[in-house]
């Protein structure tokens, strides 16, 4: 066989993916008129791609289909390629395959040609891309984040979180996050030098959201009962920018706020954004995002596993929070 890939081979329960993708073998094709075929190098692990594995059809994308293969940001080396723009050799990062080898249509997937000297190409998953474009627009676009607001992110561990608490810092806000276990609460205020963490682990909640003060821009990952808490202690003419849905994924229940008066009662603006929105204002984000990480104001950690073969225990860690930072399977290549 050419290639190896994950295939979803059922829709999974919960968090059992071994028990839904498999690991598949095919031959090559030729390639059509503007595809490209990329080997892999490293591949993302993005908490959004399991509402791809459902069968929702209202979802923010149709869900992949069973018999498939799996889907997800790669980033990787240009083989061979009937697409103009791309030659052998380039470093690109488009939405293709889990695979050792990509081949998808240029424009459809998305891929983009990457400067080959940013020293770890990692960051083209991380700070330089899909993550930090979204930590990026999430602040200062939808939530509309002013200097001396206070800003709380929920999953603030995680790859998106992790940027947009420090984004928020960066832009003159007081940057509080809400991330699960003293550990990753630690590493938000020593490492990163944001005013507070929130732990949903330990006990109360609510009371350490107190001590945090009224939100004046919430970025939710996350949904679910949180959002209940949050909502009760935003100010008025607050934001909430949401991102993720975290607390459905694998529930299979969907966020219904109690608290939802509060919209109302405080006046809240509360609006989804989803990256494929302002991909078009992807160089613009990323001319920012690279001045910050160049001058070492912009960090991420990597969470990397090695192998194709480990994908799934890769990707298992995004749901039972056993990250910080990036999620990231490198290849062996």
């Amino acid at each position: 066989m050419d290639n190896r890939f994950w295939r979803i081979a059922r829709r999974p329960e919960g968090t059992d993916f071994a028990a839904a993708l498999e690991l598949a073998g095919e031959n090559f094709s030729a390639l059509a008129e503007g595809q490209i075929r990329i080997r892999n190098t490293h591949l993302s692990m993005d908490a959004g791609t399991r509402m791809w594995l459902s069968d929702r059809e209202d979802g923010y994308q149709p869900p992949l289909p069973v018999g498939g293969p799996m889907t997800g940001l790669v980033l990787g080396e240009v083989i061979e390629s009937r697409a103009a723009g791309f030659a052998t050799g380039d470093l690109v990062r488009a939405f293709g395959q889990w695979a050792d080898v990509s081949t998808v249509d240029a424009v459809m997937s998305g891929a983009i040609l990457l400067d080959p000297t940013v020293a770890d190409r990692r960051a083209w998953f991380g700070p330089l891309g899909m993550n930090g474009w979204t930590a990026l627009w999430g602040i200062d676009q939808t939530g509309a984040a002013k200097p001396g607001e206070r800003v709380l992110v929920s999953a603030a561990a995680g790859a998106t979180g992790i940027l947009a608490v420090q984004i928020a810092k960066l832009l003159g806000c007081e940057a509080w996050g809400i991330a699960g276990g003293a550990a990753k609460c630690a590493y938000l205020t020593d490492e990163l030098g944001i005013v507070g963490a929130v732990d949903y682990k330990a006990a109360d909640v609510g009371a350490q959201l107190n001590a945090a003060g009224g939100i004046d821009v919430y970025f939710d990952n996350v949904g679910g009962p949180l959002l209940d808490q949050v909502l009760t202690r935003m100010n008025h003419y607050g934001r909430i920018a949401v991102c993720g849905l975290l607390a459905d994924y694998t529930s299979g229940t969907r966020t219904a706020p109690a608290e939802f008066d509060q919209v109302l009662m405080r006046r809240l603006r509360v609006e989804g954004f989803f990256s494929p929105d302002f991909m078009h204002e992807g160089p613009g984000l990323t001319r920012r995002l690279r001045d910050w990480t160049e001058a070492g104001a912009l960090v991420m950690p990597y969470d990397v596993t090695q192998g194709l073969e480990n994908t799934l225990t890769a990707y298992a860690k995004l749901f039972t929070g056993g990250n910080i930072g990036k999620v990231i399977v490198e290849l062996d290549q």
